[in-house]
């Protein structure tokens, strides 16, 4: 699946579109307090900028409703935070494809950059309208996609504009470029063993996931608050615990499709309470009490599923194995990141709650790749295509 880059584009006195993610969390005065995402872009800008391309950027910025008073989701902030990492100016259009927008592109000299007021608060962005998409085609001579995050999406920036700008260059920036080289090319060729470990709060979130990768894997590894469901599925006793009564069946198939490949918790750490200084026990898997309910996988299951990651080439991570924001019950999520962190396979971790738990425990920068976009990369694991990439030019 490999895209042509942006690096092996001719870029100087070119027009690029770049669709970006600067969805970053604005507080109540309307200041960045995450500037994350706007760094990982640097890259691909600077790619352009030093060259002498001249930068348009788009992308959107929450949940805005077209029509109405949007201003505390403006995209001007995350502007002024890359004039400030960029230590240069940076122009900024107050809308998106009118007249502001388009003067602002017409004056546009060589390294120049401009970013165009959020996607959102025009319709025809979440509707794919030919029109609106019509007008940022328009503008540029090339388009570029470093938005792995909305890439599962089939918003107008994503497919409808480059569509219309096919017969020009149409390329991937660095972000999607990676993400295309670990989330795709490393599951389709993966080195051996393959082992995936999947937590989170609900099965009905990871149904496709979990079933693609029960064809492909060696091992699957379940943990967090979906294993108490499988539990169930078991027979086991669950107390109080999370679960999904009407997933039940759906968990039972899936034991009974993965056999041996499918791991499940061998012992629980629960908790009678939602808190840290909660009483604590530690019981073997089915057997919570009906007072309790399980927050993290236990340590024998910690130890067992830290000695198959140490046995694998190629790891995947989607999912916190318990409530790993509250102490003591962080143990599980801890001990599959530093068994990850301390293995020379090749290390994925599939964006969400597990790239936050890799970051906060420090483990980030010992792993391959943390993936940018949680929704995206499930949608990868599960095998889905994406328009949005497919699309794009081929190497």
């Amino acid at each position: 699946m490999a895209k042509k880059s942006i690096a092996d584009t001719e870029v100087a006195g070119r027009r690029v579109l770049m669709r970006v993610d600067f969805n970053v969390p604005l507080d109540d005065n309307c200041q960045v307090t995450d500037d994350r995402r706007v760094r990982e872009a640097l890259p691909s800008i600077k790619s352009v900028i030093d060259r002498g391309g001249r930068l348009i950027l788009m992308s959107h910025l929450g949940r805005p409703e077209p029509g109405q008073d949007n201003s505390k989701e403006s995209l001007k902030p995350a502007a002024d935070v890359l004039a400030s990492l960029l230590g240069k100016p940076v122009a900024f259009a107050t809308d998106t494809v009118d007249a502001d927008a388009t003067a602002k592109v017409a004056a546009m000299k060589d390294g120049d950059v401009l970013v165009l007021e959020n996607l959102r608060f025009n319709k025809g962005e979440k509707k794919g309208d030919p029109a609106f998409s019509a007008k940022l085609a328009a503008f540029a001579d090339i388009y570029c996609n470093d938005a792995f995050g909305t890439c599962h999406r089939t918003d107008a920036s994503m497919v409808a504009v480059p569509e219309a700008m096919t017969g020009k260059p149409r390329v991937v920036g660095f972000l999607v470029q990676k993400e295309i080289q670990y989330l795709s090319d490393a599951i389709q060729n993966p080195g051996r063993p393959f082992v995936a470990i999947v937590g989170g709060k609900k099965v009905s979130d990871k149904i496709n996931v979990i079933k693609n990768l029960l064809k492909i894997c060696d091992k699957v590894l379940i943990g967090g608050a979906m294993a108490y469901t499988f539990s169930l599925a078991n027979g086991g006793k669950v107390g109080k615990s999370f679960i999904e009564k009407d997933k039940v069946e759906l968990a039972k198939e899936l034991i009974a499709a993965g056999g041996d490949k499918l791991v499940l918790p061998s012992d629980t750490h629960c908790g009678d309470d939602f808190s840290s200084s909660c009483n604590k026990l530690v019981v073997k898997a089915g057997e919570i009490p009906d007072n309790f309910e399980g927050l993290d996988i236990g340590p024998e299951t910690a130890k067992t599923y830290a000695a198959l990651v140490s046995q694998a080439k190629t790891v995947v991570w989607n999912g916190p194995m318990g409530v790993f924001e509250l102490p003591p019950f962080d143990a599980g999520t801890r001990a599959v990141a530093q068994a990850i962190a301390d293995s020379s396979a090749t290390s994925i971790i599939g964006g969400g709650d597990s790239a936050a738990a890799v970051q906060q425990l420090g483990f980030a920068d010992r792993v391959s790749h943390v993936s940018t976009g949680g929704g995206a990369s499930l949608s990868m694991l599960e095998g889905e295509r994406f328009a949005a990439v497919d699309l794009l030019d081929n190497e």
